[in-house]
């Protein structure tokens, strides 16, 4: 999988690139509108909407039967659906993401990746409206003596790094408990299941697909009034913002996001 996504990361830049040469070439394609894949929107490819996103992170971003797919990812292509675009997805770091380095370089029009819309955030990057309120949890194998954050003293717990679960550890664990950060939720899992680490601290919904049958448990949920939101460059995707705003307000008014959050999310 990793192999797989370096070269598409590869073959990204190498489309950047070309892209780039071709625009200084006095292209017309601003004319066309976004339906078409215009310039109006400030796409990377016309015609296509192209998103980045951290893989795997289920249930919002993960692979299944050689595609993309997940809560994330769903939500995106019924977006590109309703703008009359192709859906592209490019695997990429998450600190690349939450830093707007991967959306500034042109590799992508839109960070699609469970993150929390912050006030640091927001200095250097656009936010969509909310789509997904979200709570952080504490993981630990079922027969652990951790039953709470406070239990964590002289343990170890696993984060991934540059998230808002990694902040809300750093600043509430006791002052002798060792923070692991790992690149991402590929990494953080194993490590538990591996007993790198004594407990995972991370978004809830992740968490909860972690429990394997009862073999780990949540013994803690933190309410901390996260959001998640799409993300855009800063300044130049005005217009992409306020269309992805629009199209996601028009999902939850026709049952279509309620009908994707189900699939991922119901009880029943």
């Amino acid at each position: 999988m990793r192999i797989h996504s370096t070269f598409t990361k590869a073959l990204a830049v190498s489309a950047v690139a070309l892209m780039s040469l071709t625009a200084c070439g006095g292209s017309d394609s601003g004319d066309a509108d976004s339906s078409a894949g215009g310039n109006e929107l400030g796409l990377v490819q016309p015609g296509t909407l192209t998103i980045c996103s951290d893989v795997p992170y289920p249930p919002f971003e993960f692979e299944k039967d050689g595609d993309y797919t997940g809560f994330d990812i769903d939500l995106m292509r019924a977006i590109s659906d309703s703008m009359g675009l192709e859906l592209a997805v490019q695997d990429v770091g998450f600190d690349g993401l939450q830093s707007g380095v991967v959306l500034a370089s042109g590799q992508c029009d839109v960070g699609a990746s469970a993150m929390t819309i912050t006030e640091d955030r927001k200095e250097h990057l656009g936010f969509t409206d909310g789509y997904y309120d979200s709570e952080q949890s504490l993981l630990v194998p079922k027969d652990s003596d951790i039953k709470s954050i406070e239990d964590l003293a002289g343990k170890t717990v696993g984060v991934q790094q540059g998230t808002t679960g990694e902040n809300y550890t750093r600043e509430n664990v006791p002052s002798d408990t060792e923070v692991k950060a790992y690149p991402s939720d590929a990494e953080l899992f194993p490590a538990l299941k591996s007993k790198g680490v004594d407990a995972v601290l991370q978004d809830l919904p992740v968490n909860l697909g972690h429990q394997e049958d009862g073999q780990y448990v949540i013994v803690e949920k933190y309410k901390t009034d996260e959001q998640y939101g799409f993300a855009v460059n800063k300044e130049g995707s005005e217009a992409l913002l306020k269309e992805l705003d629009a199209k996601l307000a028009e999902l939850k008014d026709n049952g279509k996001y309620q009908e994707i959050y189900d699939k991922y999310f119901s009880t029943k």
